[in-house]
């Protein structure tokens, strides 16, 4: 029996006949425009995703956006994303010159879910409690960890103009769940598209402290038996907390500079990176986007990390020799021909559209043999590509790059130092090799390539405090009965148990947060000398230079690159009585007073919310503070009577006791806030003293930092 074939129908079709077929995503819904001059709703059949609707009928919950008429003035609703095919055009049927709204782009059918109940009316649901995040997640290219998804998060994101979608290291994008988080109302969040040099300081400031705080945590694992230590990754832990949160800035991808990243800033993290918008992916070496030149749209290259991974010639301050990605397996440990894909064919196409190259480049660290330390060398521009063959015998992309004049000087700085390591008398302006006269572990240089003037006023140099005759009352130290190194959250451990079960370092040293006072292993500890709770008892790790500034007399600054953290020095000098606090000279500008007040005590603690841990706790800290020490360096100190006052300050001070237990008179330590640069002046907050009183005002003196938040005076 003859079979019918279900789909025939009455007329013929020519199968020779070739359709011009489009990409889905480049095909909108039609649907028939109501009869013009009609202002009757459209039949139900009729009606379009976006509506409007028949009576009684609503839209499904994708394309759910009720009428402003009709929605409640303090209730957001979740919307679709932005990115429309034929956005606001013709769409097909009916009279051409019609248009219907916008359909948005569709969504899955696991996220479709019942609209929001608008709230009910004194219900205090304001637009301060909603916290809505629909925005997708897409991971692609090279990567070594489980992080790069959320590097990379704005994949797919609007970066204006005619960009178009990011590309990535491989070309492939994988759909990623984003997981919400319920964000606490006291967080602070940072613009999404476009950072300023404030929000991109702020930003590393929390997420060094969150890591710092991570990091502990960690090490504290690490001494429980059966624990282990997580991972070891509070680097990458951090900045999922942070991108969860919203926590980060410049999300609009760009070619060329980034709003608040200077030349010669350094992260020692290239997750930081990601955070900042300098630099996308988490591990691959080459960021790219798509640009629309014309009516065609091409991938360039945005940013690329030089780090000697592949092979780069990094030697030049001005110019580099880029090695290509791909071409590893180190699965299989084989190396075959790099192919131009990828990132490659975006270096290429650089070079051909002749765009500006952001270029970091990574340099060992030198106190850590595995890590590397990440700086901004500025803007290049690709010159020529070739290939040839690599050590390991396969073809290898090459890429040479310049960097374009006028800038501020970057790899240079860091080759001079080098230079000056290896031969201090090659340091221009050099006065004096070691200010200290061997007083400290490492040299102090003093320089001055300003003028003729040969050194500061005469001073005695002491590495610590002097306490007069009358300090014989201090309180004898009782120090803990540990054996060997103390452990974290050992109740018979006395001196953790001041510190509140914590160190307040992590293992490599960082300080962790600032307190009111931490205590450190000391003479009389049984732990003593070999405790890692004793980091600030051992002399300058940094080598530091005091030089001639242009307006600010002397100054302090670091060869080395500092980490946030980091101890720097001590603040020596003579410990003044508390009755004879107001009978210091007027001219004495040496002079460091606990007891001024300080905008900015608490904003480089990590933020306890994002951690379950109750705020209430850090502040009491701080406000309870029982120090309030005067110390004076005019006559005698150490290298710390050079640091300048900036109301944007990258060190701060913290008090510490280890050698008696007079909690009035602990010793003054150093660390950096940030991290700081090779060669940048290091300055704290002097504060302002707490009285109005006309005396006080007098002694006040002008600022000279410059800064965004100067407050115009200080003292």
């Amino acid at each position: 029996m003859e079979q019918t074939d279900p789909r025939a129908h009455a007329g013929s079709y020519d199968k020779s006949r070739v359709l011009d077929v489009k990409p889905l995503r480049c095909l909108a819904p039609m649907f028939p425009s109501p009869p013009l001059g009609s202002q009757s709703a459209p039949n139900f059949v009729q009606a379009p995703p976006s509506g409007p609707f028949p009576a009684g009928c609503s839209s499904f919950y994708p394309f759910f956006n009720p009428s402003e008429s009709s929605r409640p003035s303090d209730q957001t609703y979740p919307q679709s994303g932005d990115r429309v095919a034929n956005h606001g055009g013709v769409t097909g049927y009916g009279d051409p010159h019609m248009q219907t709204p916008p359909v948005p782009v569709p969504v899955p059918l696991n996220s479709f879910r019942t609209p929001p109940p608008p709230p009910a009316f004194g219900s205090g649901a304001g637009a301060g409690k909603r916290a809505v995040n629909l925005e997708g997640s897409t991971q692609s290219g090279r990567s070594d960890d489980d992080f790069h998804s959320a590097a990379n998060h704005s994949g797919g994101t609007d970066i204006g103009g005619s960009v178009g979608v990011v590309g990535r290291s491989n070309g492939v994008k994988k759909r990623a769940r984003q997981k919400r988080e319920k964000v606490s109302s006291d967080v602070k969040y940072f613009s999404p598209a476009d950072g300023d040099q404030d929000s991109v300081r702020d930003l590393l400031l929390k997420f060094d402290a969150l890591r710092r705080r991570l990091s502990q945590i960690d090490d504290a694992k690490e001494k429980e038996p059966n624990v282990g230590g997580g991972g070891r990754r509070p680097d990458l832990k951090a900045g999922a907390m942070m991108m969860s949160k919203g926590l980060r800035t410049n999300t609009r991808r760009r070619v060329g500079t980034v709003p608040g990243v200077e030349i010669g800033d350094i992260f020692f993290f290239r997750i930081e990176m990601c955070l900042v918008g300098l630099h996308a992916p988490s591990m691959a070496g080459i960021d790219y986007m798509a640009i629309k030149f014309g009516q065609e749209e091409e991938t360039v290259a945005v940013s690329i990390v030089s780090a000697g991974g592949y092979g780069d010639e990094m030697g030049d301050a001005d110019m580099l020799v880029y090695s290509g990605q791909g071409g590893i397996k180190r699965d299989i440990n084989e190396v075959t021909d790099q192919k131009l894909e990828r990132g490659n064919l975006a270096l290429e196409r650089s070079l051909r559209k002749g765009n500006e190259v952001r270029v970091i480049r990574g340099v060992k660290d030198p106190w850590n043999s595995t890590g590397k330390i990440y700086f901004y060398d500025g803007l290049f521009k690709i010159q020529e590509s070739w290939m040839e063959k690599g050590k390991a015998g396969a073809q290898v992309f090459k890429y040479r790059l310049f960097r374009l004049p006028g800038q501020m000087e970057g790899f240079a700085v860091w080759k001079a130092v080098q230079q000056w390591k290896e031969n201090p008398a090659s340091r221009p302006g050099l006065i004096l090799p070691d200010l200290t006269s061997g007083a400290e572990k490492l040299p102090v240089s003093l320089v001055n390539d300003v003028d003729d003037e040969k050194g500061p006023a005469h001073f005695s140099y002491f590495p610590t405090l002097q306490y007069p005759k009358a300090f014989n009352f201090l309180k004898p130290a009782f120090g803990c009965h540990c054996q060997g190194s103390c452990v974290p959250g050992n109740p018979n451990c006395s001196c953790v148990m001041k510190n509140g079960g914590d160190f307040p370092h992590t293992n490599n040293g960082i300080l962790v947060s600032r307190k009111s006072l931490i205590y450190e292993c000391g003479p009389s500890c049984g732990c003593y000398p070999n405790c890692k709770n004793q980091v600030s008892q051992n002399g300058l790790r940094i080598r530091l230079e005091v030089f001639k500034t242009m307006d600010k007399g002397w100054g302090l600054r670091s060869w080395d690159p500092i980490r946030a953290g980091s101890f720097i020095c001590e603040f020596a000098g003579q410990v003044i009585l508390k009755t004879e606090a107001d009978g210091i000279e007027d001219d004495d500008d040496y002079v460091l007073d606990t007891g001024c007040a300080f905008d900015n005590s608490l904003e480089w603690n990590y933020m306890p919310e994002l951690l379950g841990e109750d705020r209430s706790d850090h502040l009491n800290d701080m406000q309870n503070s029982p120090v309030s020490v005067v110390i004076s360096a005019k006559k005698i100190g150490n290298v710390a009577r050079f640091m300048n006052h900036s109301c944007t300050p990258n060190v701060l001070w913290q008090p510490v006791l280890y050698e008696h237990d007079d909690e009035s008179y602990p010793h003054i330590m150093f660390y950096a806030m940030k991290h700081i640069p090779p060669m940048t002046e290091l300055t704290y907050d002097y504060g302002l003293s707490g009285t109005d009183s006309s005396t006080a005002s007098a002694k006040r003196k002008k600022c000279l930092c410059c800064s965004l938040r100067c407050r115009g005076f200080f003292g």
